[in-house]
């Protein structure tokens, strides 16, 4: 801990006087709890602040201040164990927790990541990234706890919006059948479950949370023990009671004990019921109501936007503006809509990424074919299959990363019937700031195996769309994979046209060395060309592949290079070395990809060059491959 000269002196230099003398929870457990707003006042203004210069996630954690002041103020942290779900929330967390010095690196190479991550900080307990794993994640740190015979809390925050996905009710039907020590807190910022809270139910909860309740609630179920059927009617009384006004039966019945809704910025309110809760036995559910955005009024009125942000102005709000290239989700969102118009039998699904897969324009012109199931990945995927099944033509607009949620309903549900679904696979490849957890790097191994589906990966802006209506006219399932951001810059055509199945595109001929190159890296591939008087060519499809072309390059050159923005490990350069064997060539091969690790986050550029995927890293394994003399070695 800093010494008191030093902490005056630096409290004298910020705006942040109090939050400037909090470098861990235990320097915030020390604080008087009356000055808690006021230190919410502080974090939600440097919040505000850094994120405005490095971009980033912002009005969740806005809304979440009190929230994680509250949480780590009552609890032992990081002894006590605190699980948030997904993670974008978790800024003011990081900054609470030792990290605030380090928060100008954000989501930079380097840096600080954006989401929780075990091997960042010990307080990070769970890393996240994807939805609804908290409750499953501290229901095992809470039994492994009773294995070990150690003592500690677990508390698992969870959004409204990541409630909603099966895995977080599995966890919940579980956890209820075992009596954990495990509370679960239900961070509601949309409203969506209930109405907007005041001093009355928050009074209810404070109450329900108190010690008295307690006693009466538990003496009651032992002194009832032996009589099931008053204990029974009992039980039933006191959920309905509480039924009458607040919403927790449903969790009551899973076997949680329920509390709330409570003001989630009132601190008074959240520290109070916090601390009631902390010494409440078994399995506890407490509702939480915040404001997405809360403090800064751009956030507040538009917490979708603010949501994840560039940098923007301070004052204004003005977020920076990003390149004006076209980019693939654009390119797939114009799509969408004409398809739509053309044939009556579209309809476009979402899980919960509506503007984030450019649905936004689609939606608002065909509602009644517009369908967002939340954070449901395999219903999505499934309720595709059961439309396709009567003469509708889905098409799910979904990222890569989320896709592998759903692994086992495309399997089993839509290519194991040969259903005419067809998939907008978004942020395939390497997604920059986001990371490991939001990386497409697998989409081309794990679909490839998957009889009856076909991958297809466009160059550019022009043939993703393209793909997108050969796609869509195929009558089975098939999937077109194309990266965040924009492509080369090439001019989209409107209108239908399609392209032949499994048919490649000669774009170079040269001698020797032949670059077979799918979706995103034909372009550094032309390039690279030039220098080495290479062949290349548009893959343009991972499955099926163009023998033809591939057995023909064999043939006559004498290096085959494959390059994919995806795992090299079961990859399309997999596949073609798959054909070659079984064809009995002998040319020699190079695989170029993702290697066989997880990359962290940094800008797509940054991560293209350390896999050795950009321009001068192809060139050097290319002249690698073929040796000093400049001849296949």
């Amino acid at each position: 801990m800093s010494p008191p000269e030093s902490r005056a002196a630096r409290s004298a230099a910020t705006p942040f006087p109090l939050l400037a003398g909090i470098d861990l929870p235990a320097d915030l457990r020390r604080l008087p709890e009356d000055r808690l707003p006021e230190l919410a006042d502080e974090l939600r203004g440097f919040l505000i602040d850094s994120v405005s210069r490095t971009g980033g996630h912002l009005a969740a954690g806005l809304g979440v201040v009190e929230l994680t002041i509250a949480l780590h103020f009552v609890f032992d942290t990081p002894h006590d164990r605190l699980v948030w779900d997904v993670g974008h929330q978790a800024y003011p967390h990081k900054i609470l927790t030792g990290r605030r010095a380090r928060m100008d690196g954000m989501r930079k190479q380097g840096g600080l990541s954006g989401f929780p991550r075990r091997d960042e900080s010990p307080y990070d307990t769970f890393g996240v990234g994807h939805s609804s794993t908290s409750i499953s994640a501290a229901l095992g740190m809470t039994l492994a706890a009773q294995a070990k015979g150690e003592s500690y809390q677990t508390i698992a925050v969870i959004g409204d919006g990541a409630l909603g996905a099966g895995m977080a009710f599995e966890a919940l039907n579980h956890a209820g059948s075992l009596e954990p020590n495990l509370l679960v807190v239900l961070n509601d910022n949309d409203m969506s479950i209930s109405p907007p809270v005041g001093a009355i139910r928050n009074h209810l909860a404070r109450l329900l949370s108190g010690k008295l309740y307690t006693q009466v609630r538990e003496g009651g179920k032992s002194a009832l023990r032996r009589i099931p059927q008053l204990k029974a009617f009992v039980g039933r009384w006191e959920e309905h009671l509480k039924g009458m006004v607040m919403p927790g039966t449903l969790f009551e019945e899973l076997g949680f004990n329920y509390i709330g809704p409570i003001d989630g910025h009132d601190m008074g309110s959240l520290t109070a019921t916090l601390r009631n809760m902390k010494t409440m036995p078994g399995p506890r559910f407490l509702h939480v109501v915040t404001r997405k955005g809360n403090g800064y009024k751009p956030a507040e009125g538009h917490p979708v936007i603010y949501h994840g942000v560039t940098p923007f102005d301070l004052k204004t709000g003005a977020l920076q503006k990003r390149a004006g290239a076209v980019t693939y989700t654009k390119v797939f969102g114009d799509w969408l809509y004409d398809a739509a118009r053309a044939d009556r039998r579209l309809v476009g699904i979402t899980p919960a990424m509506c503007e984030g897969s450019g649905l936004t324009r689609f939606a608002a012109s065909f509602p009644d074919r517009y369908m967002d199931v939340g954070i449901a990945e395999q219903h999505a995927l499934t309720l595709a299959a059961g439309m396709a099944c009567e003469g509708l033509k889905p098409v799910v607009a979904i990222y890569s990363t989320f896709l592998q949620r759903a692994y086992d309903q495309l399997i089993h549900d839509i290519c194991l019937q040969d259903l005419d679904v067809t998939l907008a696979v978004d942020r395939a490849g390497l997604v920059g700031a986001d990371g490991a957890t939001h990386a497409g790097s697998f989409d081309l191994s794990y679909g490839r195996a998957i009889p009856n589906l076909v991958i297809m990966a466009p160059a550019d802006e022009n043939e993703c769309r393209r793909l997108l209506q050969t796609a869509f006219e195929h009558p089975g399932p098939a999937m077109v994979r194309y990266p965040r951001g924009v492509g080369p810059g090439v001019a989209v055509e409107s209108g239908r046209a399609v392209l032949p199945l499994g048919k490649a595109e000669l774009r170079r001929t040269g001698r020797e060395v032949a670059l077979l190159a799918f979706g995103t890296l034909v372009a550094p591939s032309l390039q690279v060309a030039e220098a080495l008087d290479a062949t290349v060519v548009n893959m343009r499809f991972i499955k099926p592949l163009d023998a033809e072309l591939i057995l023909e390059l064999a043939r006559t050159h004498r290096l085959l290079v494959t390059l994919e923005e995806n795992a090299v490990a079961g990859g399309a350069g997999s596949a073609v070395s798959e054909l070659l064997a079984a064809k009995g060539s002998e040319v020699r091969c190079l695989h170029l990809g993702i290697p066989d690790r997880f990359l962290d986050h940094a800008t797509q550029r940054e991560q293209l060059a350390d896999c050795g995927l950009d321009a001068p890293g192809i060139e050097a394994a290319v002249r690698s491959a073929l040796g000093e003399s400049g001849t296949p070695g």
